[in-house]
């Protein structure tokens, strides 16, 4: 194994984010299982439609698994294709024992699943009502949290910046109302806000679907969204229309668009996607690169004074009806520019903490070096990081918190390149920074 197969065995990529240890709220909020079908507030026709849909893609299905699919009680499940029989419009193929049967649907029932294919593609788990969502939200609040200088400095433990940016961020988060993250490229901005996220009660509950005023809108997204493991779903003790997730952190940059602000919807499957901000609800939403976006920064400010200011967001549906949403998330936007040029008071009001993320301090720079060295298992060499600074920094450019990182992987890319130990050493630090810096000026 060469000498970067073995660091990327031991450490990953990138170094590990920490386990934060937070206590559980006294009262959780666990979504229960229905075992009634009036327990799930949907009429049956919601759940027949979803029936039709999925036995006309997959055939013949015993009960059992169209429950798995449904994620709906077996029980539940049972009632209703008995009720479906009755009807003519599901038959038994054959008895597969425990109650249960071979389902398929009769030509009736297929006229009905490509009647109701027409309408929405959606064929998934049963949507939960929007008004039990609000309830999940409301009691899984991420202000209901108030992390601790002990919480933030575990989280924040493989990081290293001045003591009075750590003091600034605790109350900021705690507030509840947003951020607004500035200063140079590669100073830890964007590693900030991720490790915000971590700050929270990491596990909270949300629907896979929510059906709002007679559509169904997907909410579930596994880009944005990081399922918490079960051992055995058949035993599950909550509601498997919903998903354990760690608290989201969704992150956009540059490529922001504002219809990824808006319900999404496919008008070729007919299906309604949740706009990024619902997706981060109970989380964090990073709006990265600020300014950059390929749409007026102006724009993307009008779009979030709302939210800001109310708490709520306000979303259209493909049918037309307006509905209000809860923005319930800490937002951060993060900048290389100045916020003043890109902001007014008006705004800036809005998110009272402006946190500067301040290029290092040579002793910071070398805390940094000698720390990834160490994740990187390079041996540390106060020396070359004298030569490295005296000959590549002084007079030439200023300290950036990634460079130690970025100056390192060059070293450990080499040295399996050559197939050899990493080393600081003057001639490999200075082909580092020949690749690294070129084109940059300065040299």
């Amino acid at each position: 194994m060469s000498t970067l197969e073995s660091y990327q065995a031991a450490m990953g990529n990138l170094p590990a984010a920490p386990t934060v240890q937070i206590p559980a709220p006294a009262s959780r909020f666990v979504p229960a299982i229905p075992k009634t079908l009036a327990e799930t507030g949907l009429a049956q026709v919601v759940v027949e439609e979803l029936i039709f849909k999925i036995m006309l893609a997959k055939g013949a299905m015993t009960g059992r698994e169209l429950a798995m699919d449904l994620c709906l009680h077996f029980s539940l499940v049972e009632t209703i294709l008995a009720d479906l029989k009755s009807r003519l419009l599901v038959l038994h193929k054959n008895n597969v024992g425990m109650g249960d049967f071979v389902y398929m649907l009769s030509e009736v029932g297929q006229e009905k699943a490509m009647m109701a294919r027409d309408i929405s593609a959606y064929a998934g788990a049963v949507p939960v009502r929007f008004e039990t969502y609000l309830e999940a939200v409301k009691a899984q609040s991420i202000r209901n949290e108030k992390p601790d200088y002990a919480v933030l400095s575990e989280a924040f433990r493989d990081m290293i910046f001045d003591e009075a940016l750590f003091d600034t961020i605790g109350p900021a988060i705690n507030s509840g109302r947003g951020l607004f993250l500035y200063g140079e490229p590669g100073n830890g901005k964007t590693s900030i806000a991720e490790k915000l996220a971590l700050c929270f009660n990491n596990d909270i509950f949300i629907p896979k679907s929510l059906f709002v005023e007679g559509q169904i809108l997907q909410l579930y997204d596994p880009q944005n969204h990081d399922p918490v493991p079960q051992e055995n779903p058949l035993m599950a003790k909550y509601d498997q229309r919903w998903m354990e997730i760690k608290r989201p952190a969704v992150m956009v940059g540059g490529e922001l668009m504002m219809d990824a602000l808006e319900i999404k919807y496919n008008p070729i499957l007919k299906i309604s996607e949740a706009p990024l901000q619902m997706k981060a609800n109970g989380g964090v939403f990073l709006i990265d690169d600020f300014g950059r976006q390929r749409v007026s920064h102006i724009d993307l400010l009008n779009r979030w004074i709302v939210p800001l200011e109310k708490r709520m967001d306000f979303l259209v549906l493909p049918n037309g009806q307006k509905i209000e949403v809860p923005f319930d998330e800490l937002i951060i936007f993060s900048t290389n520019l100045d916020p003043k040029s890109l902001v007014d008071d008006a705004f800036l009001r809005r998110i009272p903490y402006k946190i500067h993320v301040k290029d290092p301090s040579e002793a910071q720079f070398r805390q940094i070096f000698k720390m990834l060295c160490e994740k990187y298992q390079v041996a540390y060499d106060d020396a070359k990081v004298s030569y490295l600074i005296q000959n590549h920094y002084v007079g030439k450019r200023p300290f950036r918190g990634c460079q130690p990182r970025d100056i390192l992987e060059q070293i450990l890319n080499a040295a399996s390149y050559q197939k050899t130990q990493p080393v600081l050493t003057e001639a490999m630090l200075d082909m580092a920074c020949r690749n690294y810096f070129a084109a940059m000026g300065s040299d």
